[in-house]
């Protein structure tokens, strides 16, 4: 689909900024940083439209947002291909050593059996480690 058509499908206004920033993210593949996106976005990028953006597309569910560790925060497109998702059905892998984020898609959340009452909005799985790259090379470090 292209980002005018998952706008379209989600019925979500389409914007530039929300068209530039779904084609950044479609771009390339695994999530990506704001940094990444606003190289991606070039001229469109602007910081508070960017943040009220990705609010948007992940209450929509368009975009899933992933903390990798305390200060590195990466976004990517949730798939549109089997209807509308507002949870993450996958874990992640953080590399501690490139810090490069990966979706695991193989790898699935399970459903949590939360207590009478209690509602599960949000809920994700970071795995963090050495990634298999990282893993062949002579120099890895225990961080």
């Amino acid at each position: 689909m292209t980002a005018s058509e998952i706008l379209d499908h989600h019925k979500v206004k389409k914007t530039a900024p929300r068209i530039a920033l779904l084609h950044a993210l479609q771009e390339v593949s695994g999530p990506q940083s704001e940094g990444e996106i606003k190289d991606l976005m070039g001229e469109l990028y602007d910081r508070a439209t960017f943040y009220r953006s990705v609010q948007t597309l992940t209450h929509a569910g368009i975009i899933h947002r992933i903390v990798a560790d305390n200060v590195m925060v990466k976004y990517a497109l949730n798939n549109c291909e089997n209807g509308h998702h507002h949870q993450v059905d996958h874990a992640h892998f953080y590399c501690r050593k490139c810090h490069n984020l990966f979706c695991l898609k193989s790898i699935k959340v399970q459903a949590l059996n939360l207590p009478a009452g209690f509602v599960d909005e949000e809920h994700d799985l970071v795995i963090r480690g050495i990634c298999n790259q990282c893993s062949d090379s002579p120099t890895v470090e225990n961080e």
